[in-house]
């Protein structure tokens, strides 16, 4: 019904991860947009987008989502479009904030909202109580919050304690299958 020549629609019945896919990737479009205020390359965004998405969908699948949901259309394809989109208002957001404005003078001008910035708020309230690591939110959380610098909260994530990417996790790989039926 809705598909064209140039559109083909996909369904999914993980309604709970599509929301959150949805809400949490503005966060990390935040990000997105900090990271080329800074001059950051596309190998470094890169990663940070991927890391991003580790953090959606650990807190993702804490909130009963199927944490497949996030690597589809809903999840990996919306992260990279707002991320990579010059018209994205977070993206926006995130390189204004690299210049020195203010987040309030920032989203003053805007005629449209910049939803991330509500959304880390939730994001990181929710992840703190149920003991999700999320550093990128949270350094995000504090850019906008706490006064901390963009070139600061880029600086302390690259340091971070090399370690194995899945090491840490609140989810397990067998987690990623429990959601499907076999038929």
């Amino acid at each position: 019904l809705l598909s064209t020549p140039n559109l083909c629609v996909y369904t999914n019945t993980d309604v709970v991860g599509v929301e959150l896919g949805g809400a949490l990737k503005n966060i990390i479009a935040l990000g997105a947009g900090m990271a080329d205020g800074l001059g950051y390359g596309d190998n470094a965004k890169a990663a940070f987008m991927t890391r991003g998405l580790t953090e959606i969908t650990a807190l993702g699948a804490a909130l009963g989502a199927n944490p497949l949901t996030f690597s589809g259309l809903a999840g990996l394809g919306d992260l990279i479009a707002t991320c990579a989109s010059p018209l994205s208002r977070n993206h926006y957001v995130g390189v204004e904030l690299t210049k020195g404005r203010s987040l309030k003078k920032i989203t003053n001008s805007m005629t449209g909202m910049a939803e991330g910035v509500s959304t880390t708020v939730a994001a990181w309230n929710l992840a703190q109580e149920l003991g999700i690591e999320m550093p990128i939110t949270e350094k995000i959380y504090q850019v906008l919050f706490e006064g901390v610098d963009p070139r600061q909260a880029a600086v302390e994530l690259m340091s971070a304690e090399a370690r194995h990417e899945l090491v840490g996790r609140k989810w397990k790989l067998f987690s990623l299958f429990k959601h499907q039926k076999h038929s």
